[in-house]
């Protein structure tokens, strides 16, 4: 059965989306939900849906801007088909863990391993403290962050309450947070209204990249050693290192130890297993092309992608990973 046919099939059993008609033929539209414009998760977005889409006459797939922190709850509400997550949230989601309020049962996983993500955090180079703690707990602190709805917020969050500030806190010692998109926030460092900015991206990452090539140098800030401890404990972030040469100096010129997390991708449990399958099938197939999407995406391999313990895998996704070779 053609995917245009299985679709209509699919829009009769209720399958989530938006069906259009256009020459007596159904077609179907899907909305991808990704990061902030500017960064990495966009930027594969727009790259998985052009595949997937040539691949699949009938299918159209929209993406939109989000967040780590919104997504899956914008997939458990049926508001987007496809959307990125990060395996500490996705988790989280799926129990109903702070900060979601109720557990999100409306969501499967489609692979995890997509993109191994880092946290960045870039400080000024002509003044001020060069650790990390000294920064947050300074007066006067101007820093930079995504949306509140991202997961780059989030963890800034959770490594201000282990040091007992906060952004009201960092306001009231005469300070300034800034929150934007990614491509905000390097205008906000390069004019001078921020010194430090706090990002999660896959290395390379065209924002830090972006600041580098500007006029006012950054550099990376190291995480120690008990931060990293503590999101990897109490939140279940994982702990890697930038290694030396990824950003030239004065961006880099060390190994940097950061706190790390990997893409997962999650749907509805109500997408259709047929349209799921063929789905994932084409991103599997077309694998050795998303490397030229974005360089982190090279570590996606279907063989593993299915060990995601977060959220149930979703039927069309298991059997697409089963034919690659990938056991549960």
């Amino acid at each position: 059965m053609g995917f245009g046919a299985m679709l209509r099939r699919s829009v009769l059993a209720g399958a989530v989306g938006t069906v259009a008609f256009a020459g007596g033929a159904a077609a179907q539209t899907w909305e991808m939900v990704a990061g902030a414009l500017g960064g990495g998760w966009y930027t594969m977005a727009t790259g998985l849906s052009a595949i997937i889409q040539e691949n699949n006459p009938g299918l159209t797939i929209r993406v939109v801007p989000g967040g780590g922190l919104g997504n899956p709850t914008r997939v458990q509400n049926g508001v987007s088909q496809i959307g990125f997550g990060l395996d500490f949230l996705v988790s989280t989601a799926v129990k109903g863990g702070e900060p979601y309020r109720a557990p999100h049962d409306r969501i499967a996983h489609i692979g995890v391993g997509y993109s191994p993500t880092e946290h960045h955090m870039l400080r000024r180079v002509d003044g001020g403290p060069a650790d990390m703690k000294a920064i947050l707990a300074q007066p006067g602190l101007r820093i930079g962050a995504p949306q509140s709805t991202s997961s780059d917020t989030l963890t800034l969050i959770y490594i201000l309450r282990h040091l007992g500030t906060s952004f009201d806190q960092i306001r009231a010692n005469g300070g300034r947070v800034v929150q934007g998109s990614y491509s905000d926030l390097a205008a906000a460092y390069t004019d001078g209204q921020v010194d430090y900015v706090y990002v999660a991206l896959a290395r390379p990452a065209a924002m830090v990249n972006e600041i580098q090539r500007g006029r006012r140098q950054a550099t990376l800030v190291s995480f120690p050693q008990d931060i990293r401890d503590h999101l990897s404990q109490q939140y279940g972030f994982s702990q890697g290192t930038i290694p030396a040469g990824t950003y030239p100096a004065p961006m880099q010129t060390a190994d940097v130890p950061v706190t790390t997390m990997d893409t997962v991708l999650v749907v509805p449990t109500t997408l259709p297993e047929e349209a799921v399958y063929r789905m994932l099938r084409t991103i599997i197939q077309n694998k050795d092309k998303l490397p030229a999407i974005h360089p982190s995406m090279a570590a996606f391999n279907p063989v593993v992608a299915c060990k995601y313990p977060g959220a149930p895998i979703h039927p069309g996704a298991r059997r697409a990973f089963a034919e690659a070779g990938c056991t549960m």
